[in-house]
């Protein structure tokens, strides 16, 4: 059987991914994969800018993955950015300096093709059923709300509200104060007013998170239980009770202390105060015993389309 190699650069405002996969026709096969803690919102975010900091951590992360497509002869490169860039002004010009730099074509999606391709990667986690579930994919510029089954996203949004531009608006001390708390959630309150009435309307009975935070909360979850996550697996269930537990230890630790947490990784020890206040806030509107935590997200949508495509598809925004 003939393969395809692709290689999958997911240039998100907190995290770089790299994804080196064999493609088959109904499966893919993982090379090698990576993530670099880039934050190329770290600095610049609020004001709309990438950093100059930041962009020489994005370039010298770029010039790494670029070193290992190379070196597994991959010349199928797909790359993308989301909030970090398309917010930018010298967002534009960042994505040229790449493609000058290194051939690579980076392409911006907006945050509706952000919310679609996470379906999808979600969907092919084989994170979802017959029932209706609300997914979220909480990034450091963006988080992305769908509404849907293993069928189709009935609704979807994006939300400038990430981690890092909530931990720039709200969390100035360390531990967050119970202040900072009540002033975020009166922020959530108002920038989340359409997924409130979205899901009103559809009566999603399932949360699903896709990722980044909730990767990081479920192994915070089977450390305390002594156990590891088996590498092979796609979907984690994390008992809300577990969740509230977490997430309280988490408001009351300071920096040194979260990152003596059992399975905590440095990567997320900043942002994943906010997030769990943000997941909280989410859990009023949808009670669930139990939160699945889909380790697809982004690339893993990009690798759904090339599967037995061998060509990537254009994004769709319906």
């Amino acid at each position: 059987m003939i393969t395809k190699k692709a290689a999958i650069i997911d240039m998100g405002t907190n995290t770089f991914h790299l994804v080196l996969v064999e493609l088959f026709e109904d499966h893919f096969h993982t090379i090698y994969k990576e993530k670099i803690p880039v934050k190329i919102g770290q600095g610049g975010i609020s004001r709309n800018t990438i950093h100059p900091d930041a962009r020489k951590r994005a370039l010298h992360t770029l010039q790494h993955f670029k070193n290992l497509i190379d070196g597994e002869s991959i010349t199928e490169v797909f790359a993308f950015a989301t909030s970090g860039v398309r917010n930018a002004d010298n967002g534009a010009e960042f994505v040229t300096e790449i493609k000058d730099r290194f051939g690579i074509d980076v392409q911006v999606i907006d945050g509706i093709q952000e919310a679609q391709m996470i379906y999808e990667g979600i969907r092919l986690s084989g994170s979802l059923n017959g029932q209706i579930a609300l997914m979220m994919d909480i990034g450091g510029g963006s988080v992305e709300f769908i509404i849907g089954n293993s069928n189709e996203a009935l609704w979807k949004q994006s939300f400038e509200i990430g981690g890092q531009r909530m931990l720039d608006l709200f969390h100035y001390h360390d531990p967050i104060l119970g202040e900072e708390v009540e002033n975020l959630t009166t922020y959530l309150e108002e920038k989340l007013v359409p997924l409130v009435e979205a899901i009103h309307y559809y009566g999603p009975t399932g949360l699903v998170g896709a990722s980044g935070t909730f990767d990081t909360l479920t192994d915070i979850y089977y450390a305390s239980l002594q156990q590891s996550k088996s590498r092979d697996q796609q979907t984690f269930q994390l008992p809300r009770e577990e969740f509230e537990r977490i997430a309280q230890q988490l408001l009351t630790l300071n920096k040194e202390e979260r990152l003596n947490i059992p399975g905590m990784i440095p990567m997320r020890v900043d942002m994943i105060v906010v997030a769990s206040c943000l997941i909280e806030y989410i859990l009023k509107f949808v009670p669930v015993d139990t939160l699945i935590c889909s380790s697809f997200a982004l690339k893993e949508g990009a690798i759904s389309r090339l599967m037995g495509k061998h060509s990537l598809a254009p994004v769709t925004t319906r």
